[in-house]
């Protein structure tokens, strides 16, 4: 990145400093320059997640020296707030001001989906590192739209399938009113063949979940589904340990509550926990176990699946500037090169569908005591192999 006289304030790490990746300020642009509006959760409740994804991102940047596709990098990083109004004055000045060359890192689907038509209006790539909602997936697919993490039905599909073959006849699900909580049940419902007993939905904020827990005492399903990102998923898996309903009924999860991070804030209750993600600290690549190390040397802890998504962006980002010799201006030629996916990622085997979707293996992990005596996920199996997802056929590209 160039040196010369900063534009405003980000919120870049300071350990990234020693990589020679920009910490505390935007610089001016030359014309070598790749410009990128990174908009995440940085306050609140999710920001755990945009922590991840932030985190994630800064280190394939450092691990492709600091710049991508040889371009320097001018990146603004914001905090969205977890808000759609503030969100659509920070994509207004990006694309308008700063004329970003793409913009990515949102989290939540409830930000991403109202300002998502105002970005691919203008002619700007977005790149998703996290949410994958079903509209773009089918009818509404866009040139300029790519999600890198998943479908946002893939993970719970795999647990649907799941809770099949491990006999479950009664299921109870729960997730948040919001797009990303609608589309997870439904994905666990896409491959679940026995009863739901009762779908529960919660606020997106909510921290009590003794009414919830009451009516999964009351129903006795055999298992519960839960789809509860970040701190939710901390503060249910605790108080339905607390209450015992954990010896009543099996817990199902994704990968999303059931990470490092969640492991880390619960502890013993989350022993024997499965769990769906495209990613696993333990699979057996080079990319994976390079990044895996270095993210734990520069950040003092393991990474979870968002900063593995979040990795991958940045690592494909570079694979594409690279392969337009750096003009990303060709905004054609860009798009092409993103969608031919020519990069290592930390999954293993990785491809863009015809939506722009990932074509990607969806594993079952295990939370289990590891070598060193804490706790963590292991990798237990493939729940869904070169998966793609349920709406591709909609899709007009090709």
């Amino acid at each position: 990145m160039t040196s010369t006289p900063f534009r405003r304030l980000t919120c870049l790490p300071a350990a990234l400093l020693t990589a020679g990746v920009l910490c505390g300020a935007s610089f001016a642009a030359n014309a070598d320059t790749l410009k990128i509006g990174f908009l995440t959760t940085l306050s609140g409740p999710g920001s755990v997640i945009g922590n991840e994804i932030r985190d994630g991102f800064n280190l394939g940047l450092k691990h492709s020296g600091g710049k991508l596709g040889g371009m320097d990098v001018d990146m603004t990083i914001v905090d969205d707030h977890q808000d759609p109004q503030a969100a659509r004055k920070t994509v207004d000045r990006l694309i308008k001001r700063d004329k970003v060359d793409l913009i990515t890192g949102m989290a939540f689907s409830n930000v991403l989906l109202p300002v998502l038509p105002q970005i691919l209006q203008s002619g700007t790539i977005y790149i998703s590192p996290n949410t994958g909602p079903q509209d773009y997936a089918g009818e509404k697919c866009d040139p300029r739209f790519f999600a890198a993490a998943w479908q946002t039905e893939d993970l719970p599909a795999a647990m649907g399938k799941f809770a099949n073959e491990k006999g479950y006849k009664k299921v109870a699900i729960v997730a948040p009113a919001y797009p990303g909580g609608r589309e997870s049940l439904n994905g666990f419902k896409s491959l679940y063949t026995g009863t739901v007993t009762d779908e529960i939905y919660t606020k997106l904020d909510q921290l009590d979940y003794s009414a919830e827990l009451a009516r999964l005492r009351s129903v006795k399903p055999d298992a519960v589904f839960y789809f509860l990102p970040g701190g939710l998923g901390v503060n249910f898996i605790k108080q339905l340990n607390a209450a015992g309903l954990d010896k009543q009924m099996a817990i199902l999860t994704t990968g999303f509550s059931a990470d490092e991070d969640v492991i880390k804030s619960v502890g013993a209750p989350m022993t024997g926990l499965f769990n769906a993600s495209q990613w696993a600290s333990d699979l057996d690549n080079e990319a994976n176990k390079r990044f895996v190390k270095d993210f734990n040397t520069t950040y003092g802890r393991m990474p979870t699946l968002y900063a593995s998504q979040a990795y991958d962006v940045a690592r494909l980002i570079d694979s594409a500037a690279k392969k337009t010799g750096g003009k990303v201006t060709d905004k054609e030629a860009f798009r092409v090169a993103l969608k031919s996916a020519d990069f290592a990622s930390v999954r293993g085997q990785f491809a863009f569908n015809t939506n722009q979707f990932p074509i990607q293996n969806i594993y079952m992990r295990q939370v289990q005591a590891l070598p060193d005596g804490k706790l963590g996920n292991r990798l237990i199996g493939t729940a869904l192999a070169n998966h793609k997802d349920a709406f591709a056929a909609e899709c007009k590209m090709k």
